[in-house]
């Protein structure tokens, strides 16, 4: 079995396999294609996703470690309330919100008009929202919530308890915010920043939408458009390459994490009182809860409510609610199927790991199923159809083209490179709380492997494989770019059909498909918030 899911593993790195060896491939022909790209696009790509990188970091880690301080350490009217709503916008996708926002404050906009009309000025009254500055404000509204969970975990742990020692020593509010609360909370913020960063840089929707050169948007010109596989490989390497970094900083800034976990100083963080903030203190810790969940969330959801009821009074719908099915159930399809696939794989994954006492070769597989959640959908597009075009030219007879554009497999095979990381995280916190002395203490009894994992593991696993469903299920349910590319015909998802009408300029329709998705993404964002309450 160990060597099966070995194999297995080593399957869900063909992708990145398959882009580090577009390289040994390299020609003349394609390296004066690399040369072009280096005299053309390539920089203007590079600083775009630089910029916006740096600006969405800078803005995640204010905000998030921001909020995270003052729902972690002080006290102030509607705390509770806003423990859990500051998660709220981790259900709502940045290009669902980049389609609301830009309806909502465009020159045509109901709110421009109104502002014209009253103040009778002319002309745009601020800039296009379609711009640098306009996804950055938006990845941030709808990334902080990393930040903020992990920099909130971090405080709440000791954060309370130094800061009220370092106030019995004389120190004053901002001197312990400032010695005790930010370096207790740095290894979080960085931790935050970086999963924010994998997700800006892997993102399509916002930068195609808003007409902006990223790494990841050239990725699809030069395949799509250009029709340049070798173009399109060397991009998703830098790509690849600023996660890779990515990815390296998290896993650093993670390991330091390790000096927050003190189960006494979680009880005594219990004991200990948040500093109580009255007057201006007060409403100004009011107001910087309560902007990111109203700019992150609740305006974007009302805005699409607004464009769904104008679009069903005043204009003729063209969204047939036939069509609309078909495409929420092509997505709930392919969802469920990803979610059971790769919760199995997670399942069978961490209980070799269990059994094994951990050996390298299953170690290396471990590692790599974990890494594909770093790894953007764009890559993993490219990564897949750059050894399937080599094998359909030298085996034609095989027939794989058809088999896995032509149907549903590239799209699992694709979500099961990309989420299974996620469920096999959520399952491996599950065996963590399981003792092995329950092992020992069931094969002495004379249970078998099989009879083991059977009747003992999945009882007790049952809540976190459950989780991890649920969470490779929504990541599914909100996937793009990977979909975009290697859909079959005729067989859209709700984001793909999202995305497509917006790009038309038919938001009103759009509207539809992107609440489905929020919708969906609410439910495991209130069970988190439902877990941190309870623990």
């Amino acid at each position: 079995m160990l060597r099966l899911v070995t194999v297995v593993c080593l399957l869900l790195a063909v992708p990145v396999l398959g882009i580090l060896g577009s390289w040994l491939a390299l020609d003349q022909e394609s390296w004066a294609v690399l040369q072009h790209q280096w005299a053309t696009v390539l920089p203007e790509y590079v600083g775009t996703s630089l910029l916006l990188s740096v600006s969405v970091g800078l803005g995640v880690a204010l905000l998030g470690g921001m909020t995270a301080a003052a729902i972690s350490l002080f006290e102030f009217p509607g705390r509770r309330w806003f423990e859990w709503a500051l998660l709220l916008p981790m259900a709502m996708p940045a290009y669902v919100a980049a389609y609301a926002y830009t309806d909502a404050l465009q020159y045509s906009g109901a709110l421009q008009t109104w502002l014209r009309a009253l103040s009778g000025a002319q002309g745009a009254l601020w800039s296009d929202v379609r711009s640098l500055p306009g996804a950055v404000a938006l990845f941030v509204l709808c990334l902080y919530p990393y930040v903020y969970l992990l920099t909130r975990t971090a405080l709440q742990e000791r954060g309370v308890t130094l800061m009220e020692t370092a106030r019995i020593l004389g120190a004053g509010t901002w001197r312990r915010v400032r010695e005790v609360a930010l370096p207790l909370a740095r290894p979080a913020l960085a931790a935050g920043v970086a999963l924010a960063l994998m997700e800006t840089l892997a993102d399509y929707g916002v930068g195609a939408y808003f007409g902006l050169s990223t790494l990841t948007t050239g990725i699809y010109k030069a395949w799509l458009v250009m029709n340049e596989r070798m173009a399109a490989a060397q991009l998703a390497s830098a790509l690849l390459l600023a996660v890779a970094l990515l990815l390296w900083a998290e896993r650093r800034a993670q390991a330091k994490l390790r000096f927050a976990s003190s189960r006494a100083g979680a009880q005594h963080a219990a004991e200990a009182r948040p500093l109580v903030l009255r007057g201006w203190a007060a409403a100004g810790a009011f107001a910087l809860c309560g902007l990111p969940v109203l700019l992150g969330f609740v305006l974007p959801v009302f805005a699409l409510l607004k464009l769904m009821w104008l679009e069903a009074r005043f204009g003729e719908f063209g969204l047939p609610l036939a069509r609309f099915a078909q495409w929420a159930w092509t997505s709930l399809q392919l969802a469920a199927i990803s979610a059971v696939l790769a919760v199995t794989l997670a399942l069978v994954l961490a209980y070799a790991a269990r059994i094994s006492a951990g050996g390298r070769l299953l170690g290396a597989a471990t590692r790599v199923v974990s890494l594909g959640y770093a790894v953007p959908g764009a890559v993993i597009a490219v990564g897949i159809l750059l050894p399937l075009a080599w094998l359909q030219e030298y085996a034609p007879q095989l027939g794989l083209t058809n088999i896995v554009t032509g149907t549903i497999t590239g799209l699992i095979y694709a979500y099961l490179v990309r989420f299974s990381g996620v469920a096999l995280q959520s399952v491996e916190a599950g065996y963590a709380r399981i003792s092995p002395t329950v092992d020992e203490t069931a094969r002495l009894l004379g249970a078998s492997r099989g009879r083991l994992f059977r009747v003992l593991h999945a009882p007790l696993l049952a809540r976190s494989a459950l989780a991890a469903a649920l969470l490779v299920f929504v990541d599914v349910m909100k996937e793009l770019p990977a979909t975009l590319v290697l859909r079959p015909f005729n067989s859209d998802t709700l984001a793909v059909v999202a995305y497509q009408l917006a790009r038309d300029e038919r938001l009103g329709e759009a509207a539809l498909p992107s609440l489905a998705i929020v919708l969906v993404g609410l439910v495991p964002v209130l069970m988190l918030s439902k877990a941190m309450r309870q623990r």
